[in-house]
């Protein structure tokens, strides 16, 4: 093992809860780095579109060997899928289900959360697009111990970067694969010594829920920054209850999906803001 030591005096056993393939494969590496076995991934059953059986296809064509694929119908199949492989630690990150209390308690050393902000900023579901919203000048990644709560369990370890000038999940997650890098082996080696983390407090807190109407409309009198910014947080409200963001443009109103500052390419839609125009280069009418 190339970090701390552990109690257990037999292999430490991982499952892997996520729905993304590149998570999980950067989890699988950090955690046999620090010398625990991963044995299974549990992740939620593909919901009936494309995007969802792309999802699926990818995991099961593209997993790491050597890992079961679990697809967990609801939430109700965690507890048992979770018992039947018998798991000294859980490692969480891109998981859109909160895990329950008695599946928490399974692993003797807990469940692991990655989660892409300095808590306690930004607990809840939509971190990235809260970050992106308040003009956050860092990108965050935070390893804590999962309790009954979205993020508020204790802080294992913490690591910082400037956020990315790319504001999407592709343009991020070399700085969050970076991250994890540093962060991941620090918390897992803590648990391993039998360190439960630092309790959070709620200082400072800020929960990153589903964005409202006060959201949804681009006002062409904001910067056209603000307005790229606008658009780039709500690319990654992934099923937001309230759709945006909409724009008011030649007599009608469309639903912006991809923006740009940038010298526009063919059939962009100009949108003009408060010191120039914002490029709308994707769109559906409203």
């Amino acid at each position: 093992m190339s970090g701390g030591r552990t109690a257990y005096d037999r292999v430490v056993r991982a499952v892997i809860y996520s729905s993304v393939l590149p998570a999980i494969w950067n989890l699988t590496e950090l955690a046999q780095a620090e010398g625990i076995t991963c044995v299974a991934v549990i992740t939620h059953r593909t919901v009936r579109d494309a995007s969802g059986a792309e999802r699926r296809n990818e995991i099961l064509s593209s997993a790491p060997e050597g890992l079961d694929l679990c697809f967990a119908a609801d939430q109700g199949s965690l507890l048992r899928l979770t018992e039947a492989y018998e798991p000294d630690i859980g490692l969480c990150t891109g998981y859109p289900w909160r895990i329950p209390a008695e599946v928490l308690a399974v692993p003797p050393l807990g469940v692991l959360n990655s989660h892409p902000s300095l808590l306690p900023r930004h607990r809840g579901p939509f971190p990235f697009s809260w970050a992106i919203r308040e003009n956050d000048p860092e990108l965050g990644l935070t390893v804590h111990v999962m309790d009954e709560q979205f993020d508020t369990g204790p802080i294992l370890a913490q690591g910082s970067r400037p956020m990315p000038e790319d504001m999407t999940l592709e343009g991020m997650r070399p700085t969050l694969r970076e991250l994890s890098a540093e962060v991941f082996p620090k918390a897992l080696r803590r648990v391993l010594s039998g360190d439960r983390g630092d309790p959070q407090t709620d200082e400072g807190a800020t929960y990153a829920g589903p964005f409202g109407e006060d959201y949804v409309e681009l006002d062409p009198a904001k910067p056209r920054a603000d307005l790229l910014r606008q658009v780039n947080a709500w690319q990654l409200m992934f099923h937001q209850p309230v759709p945006g963001p909409f724009a008011a443009v030649d007599g009608g109103r469309v639903r912006v999906l991809d923006a740009t500052l940038d010298e526009p390419p063919a059939g962009a839609v100009r949108l003009d803001a408060a010191d120039g125009p914002l490029w709308l280069t994707a769109v559906e009418r409203a």
